[in-house]
């Protein structure tokens, strides 16, 4: 009886699904609903689709701005002289100008001729007529306009720019003319799965708003030393450079400023420069005209697995110091080569690309707590930040040997460890491999191919300095350090390096 009314419920649910095929596959899932469970309450479709942003757009669009820059570029003799202007890819005006430029001559004589281009920007201060956009949006221009929602245009002063984080704000006259203008928000709040909206001036057609979602942060894309960037899905095409990228309060988040794209159109990977990073930036801007960025004066580099086992921490995480800008705010032993920093003015250090960004955000002259692992030990020191643009002329000018300045000539010795021929620095060996009179260690005169030294890249010439951070200085040294190394169980060395130029770098290196 059972198996007979299961039964007879299958044909009516087949009889069913067969009717709604003869009116429609979108009426099977209704109709086997119905059969399945005739007394559930069907929910009713959404009338008017998902909830609308409309009044959210209305009051941001006002806000943002289309910047359109000239530049004057010398043309060239004879024909094809006159540049066409440069229009976003892929703009709809794109083929009225290849048509009318094709097969016309240009200025004989070689005259000077205007390019154009056009990107985004946002309105951050309506009394004082503050636009803040991308860098690479007004690079070079000789003339930049602000074009605004309602039709108005107002030709723009540059106040300042910052290569390193590709922003730049414009100053306009605003001559009783009302500006809109929008504030930065907390980007750090923002979590993967935000709703957010962009609105910009893709190829070149103005005003145009696109929503999406926040598909992950802290990208790293490789544009510069302080990439943290909000990637997005909201569509990010040419032309919304420096537009913004707002939350669903209507604060900006971020500075669109780059995607990913083979054909130059959007395909759901945009990026942002997010709000905290841009909005210090901002000020200094307008305060300064200039960056005036903390600066701790170190060289670094990512702490490896086999760093850290080698320098006895439990897992790989902070900056490497792997070297001390000489007149730098630390080069009064307060931080040390070999150094792991993990802990910045409360700040946790967990990649080394996080350390440059937070000095970065610090203001000079300010005093901070910077917390290291110095041979094992957890220590905690402070020191008192330099301004980077001032560091990077010391920098730049840091690791020019005297070739000129005397050396003491030392007993010549030799050894092999670890895949290497090792000799003691002399006047030979300086001369020979180019090495700066004032570096001290023992020096790498040869590598076998495929050994332990060659995997990690190590070359002849190159200077070891600290074995386990400790000084050698003769290949003795070398031989007695890895043997104690290996004594403790140790599996892998770690080296200090120089350069022939005093450059440093730390490399572990299997000793099994």
């Amino acid at each position: 009886m059972k198996s007979e009314t299961i039964l007879r419920a299958a044909s009516k649910t087949l009889a069913a699904v067969t009717a709604a095929l003869m009116l429609g596959t979108a009426a099977v899932p209704s109709a086997i609903a119905q059969t399945q469970a005739p007394a559930a309450t069907q929910a009713a479709p959404a009338a008017n689709g998902p909830a609308s942003v409309a009044d959210l757009a209305e009051g941001l669009l006002g806000a943002v701005v289309n910047i359109s820059t000239s530049q004057t570029v010398k043309g060239s003799e004879g024909p094809g002289a006159v540049p066409m202007p440069q229009l976003p890819e892929g703009s709809p005006f794109q083929d009225f100008f290849d048509d009318f430029f094709k097969d016309r001559g240009g200025q004989k004589g070689g005259g000077s001729q205007k390019v154009q281009s056009l990107g985004s920007g946002f309105v951050v201060d309506a009394v004082e007529g503050i636009v803040v956009t991308n860098n690479h949006v007004i690079a070079d221009a000789d003339d930049i306009e602000v074009n605004f929602s309602d039709g108005v245009t107002l030709k723009a002063k540059l106040v300042g720019t910052d290569t390193k984080t590709d922003i730049a704000v414009l100053k306009v006259d605003p001559k009783g003319h009302k500006l809109t203008a929008v504030k930065f928000g907390d980007s750090n709040k923002m979590r993967i799965g935000d709703w957010v909206m962009a609105i910009g001036n893709p190829f070149g057609l103005g005003g145009t708003v696109t929503v999406g979602i926040v598909s992950a942060r802290n990208r790293d894309i490789n544009s510069g030393p302080y990439d943290d960037f909000i990637q997005t899905d909201a569509a990010i095409n040419r032309g919304n450079s420096g537009g913004p990228l707002f939350n669903m309060n209507g604060e900006v988040i971020g500075i669109n400023t780059a995607i990913i794209s083979p054909s130059g159109g959007s395909i759901g990977i945009g990026f942002s420069i997010p709000a905290q990073l841009a909005a210090g930036v901002v000020d200094q801007l307008r305060q300064f005209g200039e960056t005036r960025r903390g600066w701790l004066g170190v060289r670094i580099q990512p702490v490896t697995k086999d760093i850290a086992e080698s320098l006895g921490m439990a897992e790989p995480k902070g900056a490497l110091v792997a070297g001390i800008i000489k007149g730098g705010p630390v080069d009064n032993g307060s931080i040390q080569a070999g150094d792991v920093i993990t802990k910045f003015d409360g700040k946790d250090i967990e990649e080394t690309r996080d350390l440059p960004r937070v000095v970065a955000e610090s203001p000079v002259g300010k005093a901070v707590d910077v917390i290291v692992i110095r041979k094992g030990k957890e220590q905690t020191v402070k020191v008192t930040l330099g301004r980077l643009e001032d560091g990077e002329k010391l920098a730049d000018a840091e690791g020019k040997g005297d070739p000129d300045k005397d050396s003491k000539a030392a007993p010549v010795a030799a050894a092999t460890v670890l895949g290497m021929s090792i000799g003691e620095l002399n006047d030979d060996t300086r001369g020979k491999f180019g090495i700066a009179a004032d570096i001290s260690g023992v020096v790498v005169t040869e590598v076998a191919k495929d050994s332990a030294a060659a995997e990690r890249g190590i070359q002849p010439g190159e200077v070891i300095t600290e074995i386990g951070q400790e000084s050698v200085a003769t290949p003795k040294d070398v031989v007695d350090r890895i043997a104690s190394l290996k004594q403790q169980g140790r599996k892998n060395a770690l080296l200090m390096l120089a350069s022939k130029t005093g450059e440093l770098r730390f490399v572990t290196v299997r000793m099994d």
